[in-house]
């Protein structure tokens, strides 16, 4: 028989419910220790942010723990004490290591913990270094920005002068392979804020703001058929993670102006976000020019203009763009751009005419003074769909709005001879694109195809009011035009890329349907015309070695006419050198091929070799009229042929000197007919751009950079030539959150003269422009922030690079 005892029953069960709960507490406050240390570069011993540490289990090898190193490559990890535990350590570029967890107490510091670059390939050609610069791919070749040194102290349009084919001469005009004709993009898409003058933009951008430039002078068939010498592409900075992060950066020059920017990426859960925002102000700077036109036929004469001139411009830009995850395999952006511009511009001058007996037939003074606003926008949205059974097969919907408005005014005064006059010119466009993208990665071969629709809408609206004897101005009704401009382009594509292990072919086609109708309102004359355009592609990549390979590429690229040419505003702010658009431009077709070899085993090296040719180019045009005025237009008159080298070194001679070589020589030829007359011109063109730089060991870095670029071969004459040198120093501050910078620019002289010549049997002109050249910058750059995982974004998306874009002044 058994007895129960209540009591005794309900305090064994309570004390069996308090060993637990002590047991548990026990648990979850079981001792920790913390794992911390540096992980830094084994060659430049700075630290490696971003980099991935995983505490592991050593019995078991799984992993316990991880994060990615901060900016400064720090870590520090918590887990249970008790166990014993290994480090593996991992980052793109570089040998993976791991290491046991030696040591005792709730703090184990492992110091700094070196890694080495790797060795081995990537992806396509490894280029193994140090953060190498240099990327060679099937179609493109790409520069990395950030690993560059120097992207702390310069400028973005100085960063251009870098990269490989590309070039920028005296006026900041950027040169592809010696080409004005390509086409600019933002992050794989086309911007307001390049529509206008990108120099400018990326004159108030620093150089820290992107992440690479790509230059791809064989576009595949996904890219539109514009641009005779390729496509540059520049990737901003957008590692956005959970959290936040962000930069400043500030400076003054004293030529330039001021510049400030602002880059912030925020993540929260399936939400990004990403933006930058700069502003740039350059006070007005007085120069002095030379106009002189000798005329040969009929009869001997001479046209002489002297005087000064200003210029200054202030603007404002930013970018902005948003992510939603939906889900794994729905993905939904935005993008917003806005750019804002004005100028101010004019001067003085003095002209002076003289017969053929050298007697003065006319001379009198005469004032310029005026103003442009320039305002440009875009929004684009974009849906991307991954599929279950591969997430690398996306189909993408894209729809972009662009809208663009460029107001110019310029009031002229005369002593005598001239009439005073003022002139208007209100100019825009507006566009609406549609795109849809799909690709299909198999296990050899990549499938892409699509379609895309652009609707473009140009304007301009000019009129040049006289004064008249009563003192009012009144409009000039020959000088007056509302032009309107449609364009509407529709295109299909099919490319196919089928990759090896040292064999990469791509290759594909593009047909593109063009419709134009132009209406000239005051003059009651139109211009209806359509064509089509078959464009190949191909491009194929052999690796030599996992650090060499050989690539070959060929397409045919067109030249659509851009608005700047198409507008027949007359630009009569000096009245003797007049210039004007020709509204029945057409597009030309450029075939061009490529060899180049790309080493990359300790530093890099790109040796490149191309020709191109083609037939009805548009070429800037100079012509006399009766009473003497030099007219500056644009004809389909060309026929061009480039045959050129370049090559583009970057060699760490030691552990702490870099030096950078950008070079190129082309040899020009060019004919063409215009007004009955033939031309034909040809030479040597190219530019040679040197970039040292030594970094000591107390985190000071120096650069000396020395580039000439020579004149450009024109088809009635040449332009101007161009030497420049800069000096700068760098400090990195507050664990290297803090960059301050100071840069010379061509000490040694205030001015500089840029001059070009146009040479015909029956005149001769040359003109010449003094430019501030002389100039100190001193400015900052500041980093704050942590973020963790990066922002998805659409991989396909809107890139409009068919219409023409650049110049060369």
């Amino acid at each position: 028989m058994r007895v129960y005892y209540p009591a005794m029953h309900k305090l064994l069960l309570f004390l069996c419910v308090v060993f637990l709960s002590f047991t548990v507490s026990a648990q979850n406050t079981q001792q920790t220790i913390t794992i911390k240390g540096t992980i830094t570069d084994s060659v430049t011993h700075q630290p490696l942010s971003y980099a991935t540490t995983v505490l592991q289990d050593a019995a078991t090898q799984l992993p316990v723990k991880s994060m990615l190193t901060k900016d400064d490559g720090s870590f520090e990890l918590k887990v249970p004490a008790g166990k014993t535990y290994q480090l593996a350590l991992a980052y793109v570029g570089y040998k993976n290591k791991t290491i046991r967890v030696a040591g005792t107490g709730l703090i184990i510091d492992m110091g700094k913990l070196i890694l080495s670059p790797s060795t081995k390939q990537l992806a396509g050609v490894s280029i193994t270094a140090q953060r190498p610069l240099m990327k060679q791919e099937v179609d493109r070749l790409s520069y990395d920005v950030q690993a560059d040194p120097e992207s702390k102290t310069i400028t973005a349009l100085d960063m251009i002068r870098k990269v490989p084919l590309l070039s920028v001469d005296g006026n900041d005009n950027i040169k592809l392979r010696g080409s004005g004709d390509y086409k600019i993009l933002i992050n794989g898409k086309e911007s307001a804020l390049m529509a206008k003058n990108p120099s400018d933009i990326l004159k108030a951008m620093p150089a820290s703001n992107i992440v690479k430039i790509e230059v791809i002078t064989t576009p595949p068939a996904k890219y539109d058929a514009e641009g005779l010498a390729g496509i540059i592409n520049i990737i901003t900075t957008k590692n956005a993670d959970q959290g936040y992060n962000g930069s400043v950066n500030a400076g003054y020059n004293n030529v330039y102006g001021y510049r400030a920017n602002l880059n912030v990426t925020i993540k929260q859960g399936k939400i990004g976000y990403n933006a930058y925002a700069g502003t740039g102000n350059r006070p007005d700077n007085t120069t002095g020019f030379e106009n002189k036109t000798s005329f040969i036929n009929p009869a001997p004469s001479s046209l002489l203009q002297e005087g000064t001139r200003y210029i200054g411009n202030k603007n404002t830009y930013t970018g902005n763009e948003l992510s939603y995850e939906i889900d794994s395999l729905n993905l939904f952006t935005a993008t917003f751009n806005l750019y804002s511009g004005s100028t101010t511009q004019g001067g003085s001058q003095f002209t002076t005419q003289r017969d053929s007996n050298n007697v003065i037939t006319q001379a009198y003074n005469l004032l310029n003074n005026g103003t442009g606003n320039f305002n440009g926008s875009d929004l684009g949205v974009n849906y991307q769909l991954s599929f279950k059974k591969n997430k690398d097969e996306l189909l993408t919907v894209s729809y972009r709005y662009s809208n663009s408005s460029n107001k110019q005014f310029s009031n002229i005064t005369a002593d005598q001879v001239i009439t005073d006059y003022r002139q208007y010119n209100n100019s825009g466009s507006k566009e609406y694109t549609t795109q849809l993208d799909y690709i299909e990665p198999l296990k050899v071969v990549t499938i892409e195809a699509g379609g895309k629709m652009i609707l473009r809408d140009n304007y301009s609206n000019f009129r040049n009011d006289t004064l008249n004897t009563a003192g009012n101005y009144v409009t000039n009704t020959g000088q007056e035009n509302n032009f309107t401009y449609h364009q509407n382009v529709y295109s299909l594509y099919n490319s196919y890329q089928l990759k090896f292990a040292k064999l990469t072919f791509k290759g594909g086609l593009r047909l593109e349907h063009t419709t134009i109708n132009a209406d000239f309102s005051s003059v009651g004359s139109s211009v209806d015309q359509g064509y089509n355009n078959l464009v190949p592609s191909f491009s194929a990549q052999r690796n030599l070695t996992t650090t060499s390979s050989l690539t070959f590429g060929f397409t045919q690229r067109i030249q659509r006419p851009g608005i700047g040419q198409l507008n027949p505003f007359i630009d009569l702010s000096n009245p003797k050198y007049i210039t004007v658009g020709n509204p029945d431009l057409r597009p030309a077709v450029n075939n061009n091929f490529e060899l180049s070899y790309g080493n990359f085993a300790k530093g890099s090296i790109n040796i490149s070799t191309h020709y191109s040719f083609a037939d009805n180019t548009i070429q800037n045009i100079t012509s006399v009229d009766a009473n003497d005025v030099t007219k500056t237009t644009y004809a389909n008159v060309g026929q061009t042929q480039n045959l050129g080298i370049d090559v583009n070194i970057n060699y760490p001679l030691t552990k702490q000197l870099n030096i950078n070589i950008n070079a190129e020589l082309l040899q020009v030829w060019l004919k063409g007919t215009y007004n009955g007359s033939f031309y034909t011109n040809s030479g040597q063109q190219g530019h040679l751009f040197t970039f040292t730089n030594y970094k000591f060991d107390n985190g000071i870095r120096v650069g000396v950079n020395v580039g000439f670029d020579s004149r450009y071969v024109l088809l009635e004459g040449r332009d101007n030539w161009y030497f420049n040198q800069n000096y700068s120093a760098s400090k990195d501050i507050l664990n290297n959150k803090l960059s301050i910078s100071v840069n010379f620019s061509n000490p040694f002289s205030k001015f500089n003269t840029l001059d070009f010549f146009t040479k015909t049997p029956d005149f001769q002109t040359y003109n010449s422009n003094q430019n501030p050249y002389r100039s100190v910058f001193i400015g900052f750059n500041y980093k704050f922030g942590k973020l963790n995982s990066a922002i998805k974004k659409n991989q396909r998306g809107i890139n409009n690079d068919d219409a023409a874009g650049g110049a060369r002044n």
